[in-house]
């Protein structure tokens, strides 16, 4: 059973098995396989549209696909009884109705998944989102939104974390953050998989990339193994999809 890296019981292992998505004539993933381990961030990277968003979203249950199984710890997300207390998500935006306040926004999210007001406060506080919490989701700015979305992410304390773009907006001080957020998480047996187009930052934090182009798994494996003769993974990342 999934279980968070927090309670000590070991977190699930993300794997995506031979997904194929279409939209009417267009291919959008086509055999797209790989595993995201526990006790390691697994950086998911590929030029716009070939296929991360749509990965992601089938592996949250947010879309189907036509062939294929997206699993957490061996089942799909839409079969978890308690589903924010083992997978933290982030896409795109907060989430958040823009009239709500951010406190009120995780509140609901809490409630919703039988977590407490404690809880709600812990993460604002972790979020460093203290002087923002009671303000109108309407009035933040892109990088507070960001904030926002991974502290819901980050209310069941889950032992998977999967983030789209999670620097997006972000500081220096918030990319900071994220950066001893997501090594904290993994080094705690957590299983993270991150998407990101910053890649001097992905190379700072991943123990292992997936490399994604055309809706086709171009490379995967460790961070040295992918990067190889390229010197950097920016080089490795423009070699292995410029075709």
């Amino acid at each position: 059973m999934c279980g968070t890296a927090r309670s000590g019981c070991i977190a699930g292992v993300i794997e995506i098995e031979n997904v194929s998505k279409r939209r009417g004539r267009v291919t959008v993933l086509d055999g797209v396989s790989f595993v995201a381990r526990p006790g390691r961030v697994t950086g998911f990277i590929g030029p716009n549209g070939a296929g991360k968003s749509s990965t992601l979203r089938i592996l949250l249950g947010l879309d189907h696909a036509q062939e294929g199984r997206a699993l957490v710890d061996g089942s799909p997300f839409t079969a978890l009884r308690r589903p924010l207390t083992c997978v933290g998500a982030v896409l795109d935006g907060s989430g958040a109705h823009r009239s709500r306040t951010g406190r009120a926004h995780l509140r609901w999210v809490a409630a919703s998944n039988g977590l407490s007001r404690r809880r709600v406060e812990e993460v604002i506080e972790l979020a460093g989102l203290e002087s923002a919490a009671n303000k109108r989701v309407r009035g933040y700015s892109l990088g507070m939104g960001r904030r926002l979305g991974l502290a819901a992410a980050l209310l069941g304390d889950p032992g998977v974390l999967v983030l789209d773009e999670p620097f997006n907006g972000l500081d220096a001080g918030g990319v900071r953050w994220v950066r001893e957020l997501v090594r904290t998480r993994a080094r705690a047996g957590g299983t993270v998989l991150l998407s990101s187009h910053l890649m001097s930052e992905l190379a700072e934090i991943v123990d292992d990339v997936v490399v994604i182009s055309g809706g086709r798994i171009a490379a995967r494996g460790t961070l040295d193994t992918v990067t190889g003769e390229h010197g950097s993974l920016e080089d490795a990342y423009f070699a292995l999809t410029s075709s």
